[in-house]
């Protein structure tokens, strides 16, 4: 990435662009611009390229498509655009929205502009360095925003269109199926089993709200004073959809060991200060007026298996040099383990 009024270049080569056509098009369109600007990636992500803008007087995100070829309905930055915006005035902590581009002139791939959260980020859900009793007030904390997603009214925010209605499990099974076809590499016995047992024992019943799609605690950014979430990040798998599904998603870390997808369920959760699963799962159910929640480890299964359909298609990117992460030939390599621990549940299941 080269760089107009001297701005640097950090980013990875694979995802380079020009950042004088980039300061040209925000000249007049994003408030308070001023040059000269500095450029760099953020790494982490395995999806949307996403950059910090620095400039003499504040700092930006940009969040982009990848270039090159890519699945269908995958990376869709419009659409992390809209619901964040939907939700500016909401009970969800979202940063603020600045500007959304179409044009591929610009730096290759459509793209939007977003204020820069100045707070914590935290990759491993064991926390360490942190206390217990601020471990405790953390995970309590992503109780609550996840509990303001699902309870957002999509009509009064305007997204009651930003998904379809109806089937969304049965849905969700044929598009993960779809998608982990469309970027197979090896044949996973247990991905076969899961993709035959889903659809025929997906629970009968529905509900419709709000779902980030990938709730989890390095999505988040925390104040660096207070246990608090100064914003939720990454909505590109958002839809309308089943909240207990959503919140199963982020459930699962308790099902799944550290050294397989930053999970807790081979960690001390009493001496760490992290509540069980029965307990986290308490506190929501209080939060949204929930008596019980049916179906539990049926959304743990298929979780499980949607997240190694995820990284499925991260592993394809990486193998054909598209991949967002320079990590992202390692978190491919997670889809075997996950695939075996998402059949295990299913079997507990029984039939």
């Amino acid at each position: 990435m080269s760089s107009n009024s001297g701005a640097s270049s950090q980013a990875a080569a694979r995802h380079a662009f020009e950042a004088a056509p980039l300061a040209r098009y925000l000249r007049g369109r994003l408030p308070g611009f001023e040059e000269p600007m500095q450029v760099s990636q953020f790494e982490g992500g395995q999806s949307n390229p996403t950059y910090r803008l620095r400039t003499p007087s504040r700092t930006y995100v940009l969040r982009r498509k990848p270039p090159g070829p890519l699945l269908p309905s995958a990376h869709a930055v419009d659409r992390e655009f809209r619901v964040m915006q939907a939700l500016r005035d909401s009970e969800v902590p979202v940063p603020r929205m600045m500007l959304y581009c179409d044009d591929p002139e610009v730096v290759g791939t459509a793209f939007f502009v977003m204020e820069f959260l100045e707070g914590r980020v935290f990759w491993d859900p064991t926390l360490p360095g942190i206390d217990a009793g601020q471990r405790t007030a953390l995970y309590d904390e992503m109780n609550r925003v996840l509990a303001c997603i699902h309870r957002v009214d999509v009509d009064a925010v305007g997204l009651g269109d930003y998904g379809r209605q109806g089937r969304y499990v049965q849905r969700q099974i044929e598009r993960w199926t779809r998608q982990y076809r469309a970027s197979q590499t090896d044949r996973i016995d247990e991905m076969e089993r899961l993709i035959e047992w889903l659809p025929a024992h997906a629970p009968e019943g529905d509900e419709t709200g709000l779902v980030h799609g990938d709730f989890r605690i390095d999505n988040l950014v925390f104040d660096r004073a207070e246990s608090r979430v100064l914003g939720v990040l990454d909505w590109e798998l958002s839809t309308l959809g089943h909240p207990l599904v959503d919140f199963a998603y982020h459930a699962m870390l308790w099902r799944v060991p550290g050294n397989t997808f930053r999970g807790l369920s081979d960690a001390d959760l009493g001496a760490l200060g992290i509540p069980s699963e029965d307990a986290y799962l308490r506190r929501y159910c209080e939060r949204t007026g929930r008596e019980r929640i049916d179906h539990w480890d049926f959304y743990i299964a298929f979780n499980l298996f949607r997240i190694a359909a995820i990284l499925q298609g991260i592993m394809s990117r990486a193998l054909e040099g598209n991949a967002a992460s320079a990590h992202a030939l390692q978190e491919g390599q997670r889809v075997r383990p996950l695939a075996s621990i998402g059949w295990a549940q299913a079997q507990r299941i029984g039939s």
